[in-house]
């Protein structure tokens, strides 16, 4: 292992994400550091050896707001353990001027549904599919550029667009599935 700023190399990569505070109860606050590993949040605890022990959190929900501008800006709900209160922790998923001033690429390391998570599977298994659509899409436009312009246009060609490879692969399956000819009697 060897420190490097603020990251850790070792065989799984920690980076520390930030620092926030929480209530043990009503009557005390504890300064909790925050670090990420594969994209998933957590803690970090020294060992008797003075090693660090990756500890991820649990993901209850990840949630929106929407700006002024009508972007939107992401943020991870986590389960803390019982030894810190249990409570719920919020972390933003996009960057700020504070990430950009110590060079902490966020989006990079904190995913809002890393591969430790339950629901990972379930939504990965949907990946190669949505990625083959989107390049047959990307195919059908001519140097790569949307047909339409304007948000409600390009949401009627991309439904149109789904509708015709629906259909096409509807007619197809009838075409294979069907009975095939008798040969012509000599």
């Amino acid at each position: 292992m060897r420190r490097v700023g603020h990251r850790i190399r070792d065989a799984g990569w920690v980076g520390r994400v930030g620092q926030r505070s929480t209530g043990l109860d009503w009557t005390s606050c504890l300064a909790l550091d925050l670090f990420a590993q594969g994209g998933a949040i957590g803690i970090t605890t020294l060992t008797d050896e003075g090693n660090r022990t990756f500890t991820p959190l649990k993901r209850i929900r990840t949630t929106r707001h929407r700006d002024k501008v009508g972007t939107y800006r992401w943020y991870n709900h986590h389960r803390l353990p019982h030894h810190l209160g249990g409570g719920e922790l919020t972390v933003r998923l996009h960057g700020n001027d504070d990430d950009k001033a110590r060079k902490f690429n966020r989006t990079e390391n904190v995913r809002p549904i890393p591969q430790t998570d339950p629901e990972f599977a379930a939504l990965y298994q949907r990946r190669n599919d949505a990625e083959s659509i989107n390049r047959a899409l990307d195919d059908t436009m001519w140097l790569r550029r949307a047909h339409t312009v304007g948000h409600q246009r390009q949401h009627l060609n991309l439904l149109t667009h789904a509708l015709g490879v629906n259909a096409l692969a509807v007619h197809r399956h009838r075409r294979a599935s069907s009975d095939p000819p008798l040969p012509a009697a000599a």
